[in-house]
């Protein structure tokens, strides 16, 4: 094939050899060129959602942060308990613990001047199942 070039042209194939140039039409290809999925397409408001709370957990301290509530006795903890596992300051630790209440991760509830965190039951299970599905599908799928 060294001594032929191929070149596409629109609608033929142009097999050049020299100054000879020979022309056939394009080979056809199927209708549908892959196997449908089969699973249903994630939705715009589910995976805005979905994109909300991996955005939340996409920051590293974020996640220690999450991980260190829900390890935490009640899966509660004191704002005042977190800064220093995380070493970050307490303005940052809540700046932090604040997006991951508006994803809906943690609850906040002030008592005097600390506020406590609590996870949303069923948060972390949310997210592990938005990760886990498609996997589960697709394992039951014939091959």
């Amino acid at each position: 094939m060294s001594e032929h070039a191929v070149r596409i042209d629109r609608s033929q194939w142009v097999w050049q050899t020299g100054s000879v140039a020979t022309r056939s039409p394009l080979p056809t290809v199927a209708a549908t060129c892959c196997v449908p999925a089969g699973r249903p397409v994630l939705g715009a408001a589910e995976a805005d959602r979905l994109a909300g709370l991996l955005k939340a957990v996409a920051d590293p301290a974020r996640l220690r942060l999450l991980n260190l509530v829900a390890g935490a006795a009640d899966r509660e903890a004191c704002i005042c308990d977190l800064t220093s596992p995380v070493g970050l300051s307490q303005p940052t630790v809540s700046h932090h613990m604040r997006i991951l209440v508006e994803a809906g991760l943690l609850t906040r509830d002030q008592r005097g001047k600390w506020a406590h965190y609590r996870l949303v039951d069923g948060a972390l299970e949310q997210l592990s199942e938005a990760m886990l599905a498609p996997l589960r599908a697709s394992a039951l799928e014939p091959a």
